[in-house]
């Protein structure tokens, strides 16, 4: 597999998974996506030096380091994994000379534009064809509110985008559309260096890494309950954010595949180390859980402010299960892998609410039903539920259409490796984007590809 991620540039790199022995050992996963870009950022922002230790280290993470860099922050890496970054301070981002390419990167994308939005700097933003694609309307009107003035952009708010930020963002109070962790992270950081008290309502919670963060690292930040599932978040503008040591946990959204891998392998037994185990981030869990996944939770342990924990995860013999729509938000990235869990389990699986999958990487809702039924995997779109009929024996035999998303590449992987018939995926090279080592770690645990 080329460790050159696909950005338009690199010749397709086809993969296929055959049926593996049974899997087992020990892995970690690459380090949580979403902790490692927060991470960078808030050194960027804050005086000082911050150490990051097991910073994910594909494409995604690395395009924020560089827009750091070119922000103005010192960002050098020490060893694998192994990060420092000396803050340029908030309120005192240079204006970058080039470009800020952030080559596949959405959750890097949209927390910049916050970044900037809150600096009186003028930033351009790019990114790759499948970025492109992928809608900033819903960052830049709040931002729009808040002072920031869009110079130019692609039709329907989509990059390129050029920003001139406000020196002294408006301070709002913003009601968030959708449940996105992206949404409310822009609005926050573009509120740090605001004069006032940013606050935003969520009537449905989505990923709370931001907010943590921001209070590891000083800021004054308080989030309370709002209805039955949302939070209401305020922060005071302009505090004194001073580096940090970071332990970046592993990312569940990179650890499902070998997960999943582990309990549709006949005579698996694998132990995936240092989860991150945040109660944002594991529907996944949940669900597995309720389908009738073996998985013992095991070293519960706080590390840079976040839950972790051991799994040791068992082959299981799973059952279909109904997903609650409530759910998606905390498992928005997981469910091209738990429909592969599905096609394995027996009866019928249906997830609920899952609209959010089609302005992913791809349309990720029908690029799944799409793969399925390449593999001989009964399933149905109503609205935006996906009902996948699952049974004992997958047949596959079919070549996936991954639509240069990583994670429908890992996930049609990964039912390769318990399919009848081996299952090809067209194009193997963006997985480089989350989780660079997912070759070798599969097949470190017996997982056969080639």
């Amino acid at each position: 597999m080329s460790a050159t991620p696909a950005h338009g540039h690199a010749p397709a790199s086809p993969l296929t998974a055959r049926q593996s022995r049974a899997l087992s050992g020990r892995l970690r996963p690459p380090g949580d996506k979403s902790i490692s870009h927060r991470a960078l950022i808030m050194g960027l922002l804050a005086i000082g030096q911050t150490e990051i230790t097991g910073l994910l280290e594909g494409d995604d993470v690395l395009r924020t380091a560089e827009a750091c860099r070119a922000l103005g922050a010192k960002v050098e890496r020490l060893g694998p994994g192994h990060w420092r970054v000396q803050g340029a301070g908030l309120g005192t981002l240079q204006a970058p000379r080039e470009t800020l390419d952030f080559g596949n990167a959405g959750t890097g994308t949209r927390l910049m534009m916050g970044v900037v939005g809150g600096h009186g700097i003028t930033a351009s933003f790019d990114g790759d064809a499948s970025l492109r694609k992928r809608p900033m309307r819903r960052i830049l009107d709040p931002l729009a509110l808040m002072g920031v003035d869009v110079v130019s952009e692609a039709e329907g708010g989509r990059l390129p985008v050029t920003l001139r930020g406000a020196a002294d963002p408006t301070p709002i109070e913003y009601k968030t559309p959708v449940a996105s962790a992206q949404l409310k992270s822009a609005v926050l950081l573009a509120g740090l260096n605001s004069p006032g008290r940013t606050v935003v309502i969520e009537t449905e919670a989505s990923r709370d890494h931001t907010e943590k963060m921001l209070a590891y690292f000083g800021a004054q930040i308080v989030s309370e309950a709002f209805g039955a599932h949302g939070r209401r978040i305020t922060l005071e503008g302009r505090p004194t954010l001073r580096g940090r040591d970071v332990i970046v946990p592993a990312d569940p959204s990179s650890a499902a595949f070998p997960l999943v891998a582990a309990l549709i392998v006949p005579g698996s037994d694998v132990t995936i180390e240092g989860l991150m185990m945040n109660p944002l981030r594991i529907g996944l869990l949940d669900s597995l859980m309720e389908m009738g996944a073996d998985i013992t939770i095991l070293n519960p342990r706080i590390e840079g402010g976040e839950d972790v924990a051991d799994l040791r995860v068992k082959y299981s013999a799973l059952t279909g299960a109904d997903i609650p729509a409530a759910r998606a938000p905390s498992m928005i990235d997981e469910y091209p892998i738990l429909a592969v869990a599905a096609a394995f389990a027996k009866g019928e699986t249906r997830m609920r609410g899952l609209h959010e999958l089609r302005v992913k990487e791809s349309d990720r809702l029908a690029a799944v039903s799409d793969g399925l039924n390449a593999c001989g995997v009964a399933n149905r779109i109503e609205g935006d539920d996906l009902i996948v009929t699952g049974s004992a024996s997958v047949p596959g035999g079919g070549t996936v259409a991954t639509h240069l998303d990583h994670r429908i590449a890992m996930s049609f992987l990964v039912m390769g490796l318990a399919s009848a018939a081996p299952i090809t995926i067209d194009d193997a090279n963006m997985i480089a984007t989350s989780f660079p080592t997912f070759r070798p770690a599969m097949e470190q645990l017996g997982a056969t590809f080639g």
